[in-house]
């Protein structure tokens, strides 16, 4: 959990305390009128934040698409086969470009090299630094004990290549001779931008750190390629740009990540086709900057927190994230706020005590006399210029810890999100340090009901807040219908400790009326169909 979670979670723990000693409508109210001197307060604050979103060619906070270069294109794989320099790696012999000598192969000039058999040593490219090289395994095997396995030291771009048809594989040991700060880490190490294209398949074992590691940008064009690292999967500096292929990383810390937090408009990662596969021991898919979904499938098997990043923006695609703790994390690390953050943090901390004391639910669906759960507490915590835009695309998110977190704002304006969890205390399925905006996104999200955080009032869909499911078993479909009788959303429960259900889309209003349903038969998620045997919950006004 990270130390905001942390924090989160006692601040959740003291607050109810205080409701408990002192009684809930008197310490809402209090709490919301120093909400109210507070953002007073703030209004004098000075904005001394660096918006490092200004660096990019587009405003990629609002949730705009990046346009930024990268050092790829088509002509990067693209070459005459005839010009190709083919090295043997069983019986490697010194050639123009090329020379052997204490178990490293040195590739020295420009070219199309194409690799076969196997090797016990390292794959040096050492050429000039306005130099494309390619390399093109067909079938080969490259295994060094001591150090990276392939080492780019100069160049330009250099290209790894699988042949189709073929499998091929690079693996370093799991101690290097060499281990002075800046020196090779992974079993495929790069100084320059680096390629990773092809129609066969290609097998990463990082064993000592990295699996691949480059200190500039890295694009995975096409192919099959499956990681297995020690410390982190895929790490590019600058970038790193999955256009295509079949992405596989197993890794025992990060899955996939761009590490730049320097350069205005580097640090990002980004997804636009394909299919990608992470299990990590801690973030799956992330970025210093920008992350940025625009096509393909993201699986995350496994992960501490799933996707992480200062500006996360998913525009297309389909997502899945299964996390121990935050399923999609927006965080930037500031010691100042401005004037605008300070001002919708207090704002959203009134937002919330208005709805826990229960504007939300109306009608025979009671609210079982239970007291109504607190914010997500970001009302207490510094708004940081982080945030989460998800306007299109499918997004499934099993989690533990909060299944939707900005430390600044977020902003559902399409596509499907459907949140499962978290089921335990101290978390909540959507949460904010600043607004949270439903702009007409389908969202689905469920807990244990222990937090809620009220989405901001100046959200364009209405959202329900039905909080009496708790007796409700797994695989029960609860069906929400308008007052003609069209099912507007359905949400399927996945774990009997679910208290707490928010919906929401731009099927619903805010001040009308919705009828809730409970089936236990098989529902497709996008029905507008009424179960047969459909039992009735209760009646809901929308906020």
């Amino acid at each position: 959990m990270k130390k905001s979670n942390m924090i989160k979670s006692a601040t959740s723990l003291t607050l109810l305390s205080a409701l408990a000693l002192s009684g809930c409508s008197a310490n809402l109210a209090s709490t919301a009128s120093a909400a109210s001197a507070t953002t007073t307060s703030a209004s004098s604050t000075s904005d001394t934040t660096s918006k490092v979103a200004d660096s990019f060619s587009t405003d990629v906070k609002s949730g705009e698409k990046l346009v930024e270069d990268t050092h790829y294109s088509a002509k990067d794989v693209t070459w005459d086969s005839s010009s190709e320099v083919t090295i043997n790696l069983s019986n490697p012999t010194a050639i123009d470009g090329v020379t052997v000598s204490d178990g490293v192969i040195t590739i020295t000039k420009a070219g199309n090299y194409k690799l076969i058999g196997t090797y016990e040593g390292q794959i040096k490219v050492e050429a000039a630094d306005s130099d494309m090289v390619r390399l093109v395994l067909k079938n080969a095997t490259i295994t060094n004990s001591t150090g990276a396995a392939i080492n780019v030291v100069e160049a330009d771009e250099v290209v790894i290549y699988t042949a189709s048809g073929t499998t091929n594989t690079v693996s370093d040991g799991s101690s290097y001779a060499d281990t002075a700060s800046g020196s090779p880490d992974a079993a495929i190490y790069s100084k320059s931008d680096l390629t990773l294209a092809g129609e066969g398949t290609l097998k990463v074992e990082g064993k000592y750190e990295e699996g691949i590691h480059t200190s500039d940008g890295l694009v995975i064009a096409s192919g099959t390629l499956e990681v297995n690292a020690a410390n982190t999967g895929i790490k590019g500096k600058d970038y790193v740009d999955i256009l295509d292929g079949t992405v596989t990383v197993t890794a025992s810390q990060d899955g996939i990540k761009a590490t730049n937090n320097t350069d205005g408009n580097r640090g990002w990662v980004r997804l636009s086709g394909g299919t990608v596969n992470i299990s990590a021991d801690d973030d799956g898919f992330k970025a210093e900057r920008v992350l940025e979904i625009s096509g393909g499938t993201l699986n995350i098997n496994q992960a501490n927190e799933g996707i992480e990043g200062q500006y996360i923006n998913i525009l297309d695609g389909t997502v899945n994230v299964t996390s121990s703790d935050d399923g999609i994390n927006a965080s930037y690390s500031t010691t100042s706020t401005s004037t605008e953050s300070a001002s919708t943090s207090t704002t959203q901390t009134a937002q919330r005590n208005q709805a826990a004391q229960g504007n939300t639910g109306q009608g025979n669906a009671a609210q079982g006399g239970q007291p109504p759960a607190g914010g997500g507490a970001g009302g207490t915590f510094e708004v940081v210029d982080a945030t989460i835009n998800i306007s299109g695309g499918t997004v499934t998110v099993n989690a533990k810890g909060d299944g939707i977190d900005s430390n600044g704002t977020a902003t559902l304006s399409g596509g499907t999100v459907i949140v499962y969890g978290p089921f335990t205390g101290g978390n909540t399925s959507l949460d904010t340090n600043g607004d949270l905006l439903l702009n007409g996104a389908t969202v689905t999200a469920a807990n244990s009901g222990d937090m809620f955080e009220a989405p901001s009032t100046n959200s364009t869909s209405g959202y329900l807040k039905i909080s009496n499911v708790s007796n409700l078993s797994a695989g029960t479909t609860v069906q929400v219908t308008d007052s003609s009788g069209n099912v507007v959303a359905n949400y399927k429960v996945t774990n009997s400790s679910t208290a707490l259900i928010v919906v929401s889309s731009s099927k619903i209003t805010k001040g009308e009326s919705y009828t809730v349903y409970t089936t236990t038969d098989s529902v497709d998620v996008s029905s507008t169909t009424l179960a047969s045997n459909a039992t009735l919950l209760g009646s809901f006004t929308a906020s």
